[in-house]
């Protein structure tokens, strides 16, 4: 019985398609497909969370090994090694690695992780090769583990989206369908990594999906909340960095301490985005094979550490720190210079590692000197303040920002002034930065991208409101002598390409081309000058409907590659009721020009003056 049943579920999975009623109009054009795509995301969420478990291990036993020579998967901080100058070798050792295997295993272990998602879902159709989601965790590990000053989550997001792209490519999927599980992978090892399942949904949406639709969001969702779930019981519950609660309320100068705090960080973040890839630009021009970056970044690694030994590895313990308020200035002022030039060089040198960490380490340093001027709101505030702050401004996601610090403490009271900082941040960055640092390396490996999500203005308008209704008609029976004296006289309309063809009954018979008339045209001294047009047009043209948005009829062109229709009525297919072209399509298109562009004042305030009588003389 529970078979037949399943069986029964497969079958009916299996005929989710595109909707029959796909020609009605509604807010949202999902299908019922996203029900088995959601169920497939959950799977992808289990094996994300998994994912996520074997890289932390993994971090776990590199930093063991390499730091303290033993055999534990437990996070720890490699400052506390008692290697002495050594220590310097180790962070060279690992960039070794990690450069032989980028050149021999792939190149696309390099980097963040967040960018190398970002071009497998719009240039590489959402494939990942399946050496990647082996390589990047080990290659991230192996980096981290050896003192990298990174955090685990662009290369998990990278691996999660990794083993999403590989289950999908299993499947007969579209190119769509494969991004959305992609996503999952990536959202759900996120969700797993720091028990954020809602702010991994919003970066998401704000970075990797670039569509804001139920077909992609409910899988994501789904992904993500399943991971959430699978971690708490094999990694351990949240919140990451639980802080004391602050108050509900702080007030106008509060809110101006939000403002100037948002303004810094924007400020750093734009600095930290310009190290990143200047060290990158200076990398480049070395003579030697981009190979022997990483153990050069290596280098400069294991000369900071033996400066500020807080500044290697993930940073979990002095993030946590920061927020508790018990972080001596010396250890802050490390944090903001030692900690972001050994981190921007060495990711400008393409190793593999993440971002997120090292912001919330540098933002949370950046909240703990402003702490020292603004008011006094609590324990950690300004630091946490400060770490939503840099992460909405860095990478250009303000609400994944905000939703990530309150997930990472729990502390709800502190939504309100982060949503100021991460804004004021995000828009001062915006003015200042073409790009962020996630989408900096997609734009310099040849592609854009745009940030911005806004309705298609070919969506909300109908074929009825451009088509042209004052169009020439040719009738059906009309012989090649008359449409010689036709043309000759003019009566066409200059630039109509294409001529509907009406027959006796009054009904659209068929359409005819401009170039099929001039054919017609040069036979008319020929001896089948009488040969009626009926028998010469083009019967069962491809047509359009008064009812149809715009971006309906643009897909048609791209898909049939005419670029004019005839328009008749949906009920009756021979009712012409006007044409429609792409220059028609394209008018429209001025309609949201003028709406950016015109500025005009409706309301006009008037002065109620007293009236003055004029005397006549």
């Amino acid at each position: 019985m529970l078979a037949a049943t399943w069986q029964k579920l497969v079958s009916l999975l299996h005929r989710l398609g595109p909707d029959e009623a796909a020609g009605r109009l509604g807010d949202f054009t999902t299908t019922p497909r996203v029900i088995r795509i959601s169920i497939i995301a959950l799977f992808v969420g289990v094996l994300g969370a998994v994912v996520a478990l074997i890289l932390l291990r993994l971090i776990g036993l590199f930093t063991n090994l390499f730091f303290f020579q033993r055999w534990d998967t437990t996070l720890v901080s490699p400052a506390g090694n008692s290697l002495g100058v050594f220590e310097i070798f180790v962070p060279i050792i690992g960039g070794l690695i990690i450069g032989f295997m980028a050149r021999y295993g792939s190149e696309k272990i390099r980097g963040h992780g967040i960018p190398e998602a970002i071009e497998a879902i719009l240039i590489n159709g959402s494939k990942v090769e399946p050496r990647v989601a082996i390589l990047k965790p080990l290659s991230s590990a192996i980096s981290i583990g050896t003192g990298g000053p990174f955090g685990a989550e662009g290369p998990i997001i990278m691996t999660g989206g990794a083993f999403g792209s590989m289950i999908a490519q299993f499947m007969k999927l579209t190119s769509t369908e494969r991004k959305i599980l992609l996503v999952a992978g990536a959202a759900a090892g996120m969700s797993a990594t720091f028990f954020a399942p809602v702010a991994s949904v919003l970066l998401a949406v704000e970075l990797l999906l670039f569509e804001w639709k139920p077909r992609s969001l409910i899988p994501v969702a789904l992904a993500s909340a399943i991971a959430a779930i699978v971690r708490y019981y094999i990694i351990g519950p949240g919140p990451l960095f639980p802080v004391p609660p602050h108050v509900a309320f702080i007030g106008p100068v509060g809110f101006l301490g939000c403002v100037v705090v948002g303004l810094l960080a924007g400020l750093l973040s734009a600095l930290l985005t310009f190290m990143v890839y200047a060290f990158e630009d200076a990398f480049r021009l070395l003579p030697i094979h981009w190979m022997w970056w990483p153990a050069i970044g290596g280098l400069i690694i294991g000369l900071g550490g033996l400066i500020f030994p807080q500044a290697l590895g993930v940073g979990y313990d002095t993030i946590g720190k920061l927020l508790q308020g018990n972080v001596p200035l010396g250890v802050i002022a490390g944090i903001l210079i030692v900690k972001s030039l050994i981190w921007s060089s060495s990711l400008g040198s393409g190793t593999s590692g993440g971002v997120l960490a090292p912001l919330l380490m540098m933002g949370g340093a950046l909240g703990g000197i402003l702490a020292l001027f603004l008011p006094n709101e609590g324990i950690g505030f300004w630091s946490l303040i400060s770490m939503g702050a840099i992460l909405g401004g860095t990478m250009r996601s303000p609400f994944t920002g905000v939703i990530f610090a309150v997930e990472l403490t729990h502390d709800i009271n502190a939504l309100f002034p982060l949503l100021v900082a991460g804004v004021i941040a995000h828009g001062c960055t915006v003015l200042l930065m073409r790009r962020s640092i996630l989408t900096e390396k997609v734009a310099r490996r040849g592609y854009h991208l745009t940030r911005e999500y806004a309705i298609d203005p070919l969506e909300i308008l109908f074929v009825r409101e451009v088509m042209r209704t004052k169009v020439v008609a040719l009738p059906a029976s009309i012989t090649q002598k008359d449409l010689t004296q036709l043309v000759t006289n003019k009566q066409n309309p200059r630039g109509q390409h294409l001529y509907p063809v009406i027959g006796d009954d009054g009904q659209l018979t068929g359409v005819a081309t401009r170039t099929d008339l001039n054919q017609l045209i040069s036979e008319a001294h020929s001896e089948n000058a009488d040969h009626p047009l009926a028998e010469c047009l083009k019967t069962d043209p491809i047509v359009a409907y008064p009812d149809e948005t715009l971006r309906t009829v643009v897909y048609r062109m791209a898909e049939t590659g005419f670029t004019r229709f005839p328009v008749v009525e949906r009920g009756d297919r021979r009712k012409l009721v006007g044409m429609v072209s792409l220059n028609d399509l394209l008018k429209a298109r001025t309609r949201n020009l003028a709406e950016e562009r015109k500025r005009e004042q409706v309301l006009r305030i008037r002065m109620l003056l007293p009236l003055r009588r004029t005397i006549k003389r």
